[in-house]
């Protein structure tokens, strides 16, 4: 595939992010023009009443914000995992380190309280210490794509049985525990905006940084060895950055699952395994994905509100089965 191909597919990309953005801002309970957007954005000067102005920068523009970053964190999350962990079907829900994530962080706010700061530090721990767990459990003589998914699926299960376990032991919190649980966007603000985007800026920018480096280990360990590359360390680091990537989405959404499977997958079959171009593509492509799923899940049965979460795993499971089937 030449570069101006891939260059094309990214500018495609870059457009669908555009729209669905827009798109995310219009639609709702109170429908808004695309010249009201853009007038609410300070782009143009079509007359909106403030009652939409406020409905805009308050309530649906820090949304929209977050379903992007959060996509872009999950997809690059997912396009690492599976090269360092040489698994098609890697995904930081699906092996578990979502769960660990989630497990750290659920017990910071449940027994914490009102701990902002100290959620995605700690999500991050259990993020990382579901990585390590998962690679011991699956290393035998080298990392095998079956393995890794078992051992993952096993943590997974593990550490969603802590989970379920404090939430009994908090039953008094745990209404909002579950609706993190599921995964949505529901009433983000502003303050998850602060949250979340210093771990996509920092996190994307050492993804790309790492791009040479996966391309490297695509070759093989023996491979990278012979060029050079220090491949423990290597894939040490890397997972570390997945890791760091995944808790931080986890922290503000929940355990949102699938999107780091569903968007690698679908952007390598458009634009190849080049890392250098696939992971900017899974970055623009999970941004826009989430974000037209999130619109499309609060305002497919308007007034009530679907959980993003519970959307992309409809959309996810059969994809899932699908590379299952297709790997075995």
């Amino acid at each position: 595939m030449s570069n101006s191909r891939r260059l094309t597919v990214l500018v495609i990309f870059g457009v669908a992010v555009i729209v669905a953005f827009v798109s995310s801002l219009m639609n709702g309970s109170v429908d808004i023009s695309p010249l009201q957007v853009l007038s609410a954005l300070g782009i143009g000067n079509e007359a909106i009443d403030e009652t939409r102005q406020q409905i805009l920068q308050n309530i649906r523009l820090p949304r929209t914000i977050v379903a992007m970053l959060v996509g872009v964190n999950l997809s690059l999350s997912g396009a690492i995992l599976q090269a360092v962990m040489k698994n098609p079907l890697a995904d930081p829900h699906i092996i578990g380190i979502s769960s660990g994530a989630g497990l750290f962080g659920i017990f910071v706010m449940l027994v914490k309280g009102d701990a902002g700061a100290l959620v995605t530090p700690a999500a991050f721990v259990g993020a990382l210490g579901a990585a390590l767990l998962i690679y011991i459990l699956a290393w035998k003589d080298g990392l095998r794509p079956i393995r890794v998914i078992l051992a993952g699926v096993a943590v997974s299960a593990f550490l969603g049985a802590g989970i379920s376990a404090m939430l009994i032991f908090y039953s008094d919190k745990v209404h909002s525990a579950l609706l993190w649980m599921v995964g949505g966007l529901s009433a983000r603000s502003w303050n998850h905006v602060a949250i979340l985007y210093p771990y996509t800026i920092i996190g994307s920018v050492l993804t790309l940084l790492g791009a040479r480096h996966l391309n490297i280990l695509q070759l093989g360990d023996e491979t990278a060895k012979g060029l050079g590359l220090h491949v423990d360390l290597v894939r040490s680091l890397l997972t570390a950055i997945a890791a760091l990537l995944a808790a931080s989405a986890v922290c503000v959404v929940g355990l949102l699952g699938f999107v780091g499977l569903i968007i690698p997958h679908t952007a390598r079959l458009l634009i190849g395994s080049d890392y250098r171009f696939l992971l900017p593509a899974s970055a623009l492509l999970g941004a826009a994905v989430l974000t037209i799923s999130d619109t499309f899940a609060r305002t497919m049965f308007a007034p009530t509100e679907l959980p993003v979460g519970i959307l992309m795993a409809i959309l996810g499971a059969p994809f899932f089965l699908f590379l299952l089937r297709r790997e075995l």
